[in-house]
């Protein structure tokens, strides 16, 4: 197959180069998803993810019929989610992420999953349902976040801000953490698949046409740990399996006005471009409130590399001194003409030229 010159096949060849950079990623989660217990560390590398947040449910009552709050209706949040990171070129080291969610608000299929799935499963009682919101709810996140080392450690600590905002509240935020830290890495066997993670993160959140009461700060923390085989996810097929604890000081308040306190366990499973992944607050001992969440994720960019092969060829860095002759091997998309990138944008490359700023790939015909 052959592209032709123009402007269409200069924006596709664009897209693909970045497939070619993408790794395994885990996808920023719906902003509300954070206060219900899902892993909520930043993307390091360029990602596009598709999810779909099966269930993020709001009970009013427990399975004895007590009231969470003044919250006078049970909600199920069923958002399909698409999630954006890129790194800044001119600014290496930070990244930029949008996340956009949305979808219908649904007593189901939240409600069967909790009373006629988990709870028939583990013996509880079933829990009551009155008034139920039926709305087309959204929310749109946006973050900046610097990734950089320590005591000479790999670029695996973060720290950052962001802001979060739609039809269920509104949520301005810091945070600062690290993400699959090796910190067993001298370990055989153990260092090579075990990964720690954690966060903390400061917000202010203000009230939205679904919670019209919310606290008036949030404090969270997440850690977790991961199992997976991080030393060989660039040439094989990543798998990991990572469990997550969460406490948040809580984004809900009760009649008072006081905070209502949460604490979360989390379970991811991925393998490939696919990752499952479930929350749940149990570990709290209750079962209103925000009390459980669920999501299925693409890894559109990783999922794309592996179903169109690229062709691999020669690449010219170019410095600010003029043509360098050094050259290396890249994965590349043949178009029409020549597209160039900064080299800083892709850490997948493995190799730099002195004094590179940028490189340009020849880009003449795509072929499969």
């Amino acid at each position: 197959m052959v592209v032709g010159p123009g402007l269409p096949s200069r924006i596709f060849g664009v897209f693909c180069v970045l497939i070619v950079m993408a790794s395994v990623a885990q996808s920023e989660p719906p902003a509300q998803s954070v206060h219900w217990g899902s892993i909520a560390f930043p993307d390091p590398d360029q990602t596009l993810t598709l999810s779909t947040t099966v269930v993020d449910r709001f009970t009013e009552f427990d399975g004895e019929g007590r009231r969470y709050n003044d919250i006078r209706e049970t909600m199920g949040f069923n958002f399909f989610t698409l999630s954006w990171t890129h790194p800044l070129v001119r600014f290496p080291g930070w990244n930029f992420n949008f996340t956009a969610a949305g979808g219908p608000t649904r007593d189901g299929p939240s409600r069967f999953l909790q009373n006629e799935v988990v709870h028939k499963f583990r013996g509880l009682t079933e829990v009551p349902v009155a008034e139920k919101r039926e709305a087309n709810d959204f929310m749109l996140s946006s973050s900046l976040t610097r990734w950089f080392s320590l005591l000479g450690s790999p670029e695996v600590f973060f720290a950052g801000i962001g802001g979060a905002g739609g039809s269920l509240y509104y949520e301005p935020y810091m945070q600062a953490g690290f993400r699959r830290l090796a910190l067993l890495e001298p370990l055989p066997l153990i260092g090579e698949y075990l990964r720690v993670s954690a966060l903390g993160r400061y917000g202010r959140p203000f009230s939205g046409a679904a919670f019209r009461r919310v606290a008036p700060q949030s404090y969270l923390g997440q850690v977790s740990v991961g199992l997976g085989n991080y030393r060989s996810w660039q040439d094989h097929t990543p798998w990991e399996i990572e469990l997550a604890v969460t406490f948040d000081s809580g984004l809900f308040v009760d009649h008072r006005g006081d905070s209502l306190e949460e604490r979360f366990v989390s379970l991811a499973l991925r393998y490939s471009a696919f990752t499952f992944e479930t929350w749940n607050d149990l570990i709290n001992q209750k079962d209103y409130g925000p009390t459980f969440g669920a999501r299925v994720t693409v890894d559109l960019l990783y999922a794309y590399e592996r179903m169109v092969p690229l062709k691999a060829g020669p690449y010219r860095c170019d410095t600010s001194e003029g043509e360098s002759s050094s050259a290396t091997y890249l994965p590349q998309v043949i178009l029409s003409d020549s597209i160039s990138f900064a080299i800083s944008s892709f850490p997948r490359l493995g190799t730099r030229c002195p004094g590179v700023n940028a490189i340009s790939v020849p880009l003449k015909s795509l072929s499969s």
